[in-house]
């Protein structure tokens, strides 16, 4: 390698990439963890911005302790100059990988202006991206109003705010339990609960969740506290449509038979001023798509050792499949381990990470009951009206979408895109891709970008500053 300790690059500071940070460090890796955030912990374990002088942040947080570890061995490592942690960075592109030993060049844009341009380089590359949430579009859903369920936990943990005084939480998944008794203990009234799915489907996941026991105490936990604050729960129940003028005035909530299609004659009005919706996660592929990783559906694919088919990039956390922050740890220590022996020229010993191998395979065990569980409703798409804004970007509607579809012959999301600019807008389709796919009856798969990030043409322009380990 280049320099007398192997460089390593990690980007993510979430669960996954704080753990391959110090297995990584503490095995002689010289490492470069970056991370958009101002601080570490990505979502999970978002911190309140310093100048809040928050008094109990743990009070946001379970599995703080975990926390705590992370955070001190990061500090320690710091401190000691392994580890180099560079936050407010935005990686748009990394390049490399053709062979092992050649090394790769990590492109990133610093600041809240992202105008500044830095390259990292490293011997091997670790991406810990994370994932992001999955909303469906319905009639009226883009009232002011209208809130993900992470973006509501995310003002509540990083800015110790609630985003209005009644809301409704509605949608598929587990997060949705974290977000309503959050939301309730801080003073929030939480109007409803609406849970598409139907949790008696658990009872044909008992192996799943006899292996592991301290996420069904968890559920059992938020079961609890939703009680305490008398919050209505509604399962097999969808949200048909938001109501408002200006803002968000009330919902329209309906029960679902069973195919999964509204059931006529239930729907229900609920006031509130506040909707926190969510359809499930998605891996964050950008950076290992232009890398040229092989995926698997909407994972990013590796081995028992979190290793990617491009040589020298690893991969762990939830861009390899959504299962949770404890399986992120697993993984990310399983990839910190592998990539230290690796990058030192020698076999790893899997004997090392036998614990978080085990832990791995019944977490994913665990992970792929609850997709089957927690699925949108099958015929979600019936309720989107030919007025309904699908992709918000570029303000086309469902409409649109179907006469891409119906009347122009368009069988892919690409010819819909072409057809319609469904996806053309800022966020290159990672938003309503998987609602334009649904409309069109079409599989959705990510297309792969050269760059992972929208990058301003004076920055591709300018010299950028070096901030790899040497």
């Amino acid at each position: 390698m280049s320099s007398e300790r192997p460089r390593l690059a990690v980007i993510g500071a979430g669960p996954a990439g704080l753990a391959a940070t110090l297995a990584a460090a503490a095995r002689g890796v010289r490492v470069t963890l970056l991370d958009s955030a101002a601080q570490a912990g990505g979502q999970f374990y978002r911190q309140p911005a310093a100048e809040l002088r928050a008094g109990r942040p743990q009070a946001l947080h379970h599995q703080w302790r975990t926390w705590e570890r992370l955070r001190d061995g990061l500090g320690s490592h710091v401190r000691a100059g392994v580890v180099r942690h560079l936050t407010g960075h935005h990686v748009w592109l990394v390049e490399g990988g053709e062979r092992w030993g050649e090394g790769f060049t990590v492109h990133a844009l610093l600041g809240p202006e992202q105008e500044e341009p830095v390259e990292v380089r490293a011997d091997a590359v670790l991406l810990a991206t994370g994932g992001y949430e999955k909303v469906l579009p319905f009639p009226g859903w883009t009232l002011p109003g209208v809130i993900t369920a992470g973006g509501a936990q995310a003002m509540l943990k990083g800015a110790l705010a609630v985003p209005g005084r009644t809301a409704v939480v509605a949608g598929t998944g587990p997060l949705l339990l974290p977000v309503a008794t959050g939301l309730a203990a801080a003073g929030m009234e939480i109007a409803a609960l609406v849970e598409s799915a139907d949790p008696r489907a658990f009872l044909r996941r008992t192996r799943a969740l006899a292996a592991q026991p301290d996420k069904v105490a968890e559920g059992a936990g938020y079961a609890a506290r939703l009680l305490r604050h008398r919050v209505r729960t509604f399962v097999r129940h969808t949200v048909a449509e938001a109501h408002g003028i200006e803002r968000l005035e009330a919902v329209t909530v309906a029960a679902l038979d069973a195919t999964g299609r509204v059931r006529p004659g239930t729907e229900r009005r609920i006031p509130c001023d506040t909707l926190a919706v969510g359809h499930g996660m998605l891996p964050h592929t950008d950076l290992a798509e232009t890398l040229g990783c092989r995926l698997e559906g909407s994972n990013v694919h590796v081995d028992d050792e979190q290793r990617t088919d491009v040589p020298g990039v690893w991969a762990a956390g939830e861009a390899t499949g959504i299962g949770g922050a404890a399986l992120a740890l697993a993984e990310g220590h399983i990839a910190g381990r592998s990539a230290a022996a690796r990058l030192h020229g020698a076999e790893p010993d899997r004997r090392e990470w036998a614990a978080a191998a085990k832990s791995r395979a019944r977490l994913r065990e665990f992970s792929a009951a609850l997709d089957t569980v927690y699925a949108p409703p099958a015929h979600w798409a019936e309720q989107v009206t030919d007025d309904t804004v699908v992709c918000r970007c570029e303000e086309v509607d469902g409409g649109a979408i179907r006469e891409a579809v119906e009347r122009l012959g368009a069988g892919d999301l690409r010819t819909v895109k072409l057809l319609t600019r469904a996806g053309m807008g800022w966020c290159q389709g990672r938003v309503c891709g998987p609602a334009v796919a649904g409309l069109a009856g079409c599989a959705f798969t990510p297309s792969r970008r050269p760059f992972a990030r929208p990058v301003p043409l004076g920055v591709l322009a300018r010299q950028p500053t070096e901030r790899g380990l040497s």
